[in-house]
């Protein structure tokens, strides 16, 4: 089954959209056994991208939702479209009224199950939910990891604060993407909001203008012209790449400890007495 991770904020617009794409574009060319990630722009208040690049409006966000009831609802990358800095995206169409309707579909549990597609699927999905509320929960907790985006001033992180985020349940799972200036240090906003990841993402203008562009662009991950905000996110991504990986690593041990024939009195294994 593919990874989720799920992208959003609890106010305002920190840049939620941005460091979802950021993130496909430097998600670890190995993650997944080279799968790409697609980043799915589920915003209840609307998509951007659709107009933004040009994209034809189906399909899109709304037909994978309207299709995920279905017996064969089809494949989540049927809806993708190709961005010209090379990451790929199901869009959502501008508006408030189709697209909240296409969230709560995707996630309903059969809407869940085509965005995690079936056991042989691999690959990633980076879901841009916008501003979160209670129509996503359902996602939140289906998610592998939470990356929740906010500014870095004391406002901005006192409504991450007032929002009550259940940082206990989503425990390692949810890492706190600061984006822009800030001028408090990382452990004491950790010690603080009770959440042990919290990361810094610098805005710059050099990304954000690739991500604006219709014509072909590039946005670097390696070498010396990498710009600060692909920097840090190459870091958060191998993080939550690695984070996943890791964690099949654990799942599987504890498989092969759990199938080690531990023989009884009666010479029989005690994993297979009935």
């Amino acid at each position: 089954m593919r990874r989720l991770v799920v992208v959003g904020s609890v106010s305002g617009a920190p840049g939620v959209t941005t460091v979802a794409l950021a993130l496909a574009a430097a998600w670890p060319s190995e993650a997944d056994g080279g799968v790409r990630p697609v980043m799915v722009e589920a915003d209840g208040s609307g998509g951007d991208l659709m107009m933004r690049f040009g994209l034809p409006p189906a399909p899109s966000l709304l037909d994978v939702a309207a299709a995920a009831g279905k017996p064969y609802p089809g494949s989540l990358l049927g809806a993708v479209s190709e961005l010209p800095f090379g990451v790929r995206v199901v869009a959502a169409v501008p508006g408030r009224g189709p697209c909240t309707e296409a969230v709560r579909l995707l996630a309903e549990e059969d809407g869940r199950r085509v965005l995690l597609g079936g056991e042989g699927d691999r690959g990633t999905v980076l879901l841009d939910v916008g501003r979160i509320g209670h129509d996503v929960e359902p996602l939140l907790e289906a998610a592998d990891q939470v990356v929740l985006v906010a500014r870095g001033g004391a406002e901005p992180l006192t409504h991450v604060s007032a929002y009550g985020l259940k940082a206990e349940a989503h425990g390692e799972r949810l890492t706190l993407a600061i984006v822009g200036p800030c001028p408090y240090p990382s452990d004491e906003i950790a010690q603080s909001l009770a959440i042990e990841q919290v990361v810094f993402l610098p805005w710059d203008t050099k990304t954000v203008a690739v991500m604006n562009r219709r014509r072909a662009g590039r946005l670097r991950t390696t070498g010396f012209r990498v710009t600060p905000l692909m920097a840090a996110t190459c870091k958060l991504a191998r993080q939550l790449a690695d984070c996943q990986e890791q964690k099949a690593t654990v799942v599987d041990a504890e498989m092969q400890r759990r199938l080690v024939p531990v023989t009884g009195d009666e010479g029989v294994p005690s994993w297979a007495r009935h």
